[in-house]
């Protein structure tokens, strides 16, 4: 995989705009289609509007992808909204829903297509937990099987508000790399090598 993806660990549109810039110039990226899929049932118009201010601020123009249920992940249509584009961020806080709208989709190919064609694929939040597998279950902090764009990594996300006998618990279940990510942390993985932005914690060799 040529391109890069990045798991942020929060504050989506408003906790790393620096980086943001930064990979957005990388990829050459003027446009970015935004997926505000896993905070379907929590509003996710909100994200949108943060979306266009954030585009104003870095000089970019966003395309909000509402692809909220599965059904709409299956259209070819959706598909070529993703097709060719350089840059693709994935936000919202239900990671086992954007699993269950994006897994073994023409849309989720398209995202992956984004990275392996040199482009940016970014994840806030509980999006970025689902990029991963095993994927950190947000019910009780245990594993299940995440999307696998990002194999052999767990992630905790927004982990501010997790309290640290729960941390300790995860942790222990861990049996991959694992990464403790608050808001404003992020993992970036260029051309297969990997930044830390922030503080995270990491537990392991990261894939």
């Amino acid at each position: 995989m040529s391109g890069t993806i990045a798991l942020q660990g929060g504050g989506p549109f408003t906790a790393n705009d620096e980086l943001d810039a930064r990979l957005l110039r990388a990829a050459g990226a003027d446009k970015v289609v935004v997926l505000p899929t896993a905070d379907a049932f929590e509003h996710p118009e909100r994200l949108v509007a943060a979306a266009m201010n954030w585009g104003e601020r870095l000089g970019v123009d966003v395309e909000a992808l509402m692809v909220l249920r599965r059904g709409e992940a299956m259209d070819e249509g959706a598909a070529r909204v993703v097709n060719g584009a350089k840059a693709v961020w994935l936000v919202g806080d239900q990671p086992l829903h954007l699993k269950s709208v994006l897994k073994d989709t023409p849309l989720f190919t398209a995202i992956r297509d984004v990275a392996a064609l040199g482009g940016v694929v970014v994840a806030t939040g509980g999006s970025a937990a689902a990029l991963c597998d095993p994927m950190v279950d947000p019910r009780g902090g245990a594993f299940t099987l995440g999307l696998g764009m990002v194999p052999n990594l767990a992630i905790v996300t927004e982990a501010e508000h997790w309290s640290p006998e729960r941390l300790h618990r995860t942790r222990k279940l861990a049996n991959t790399a694992f990464a403790v990510l608050r808001t404003g942390d992020a993992l970036v993985r260029v051309d297969g090598n990997w930044e830390t932005v922030g503080s995270p914690e990491v537990h392991g060799t990261l894939p």
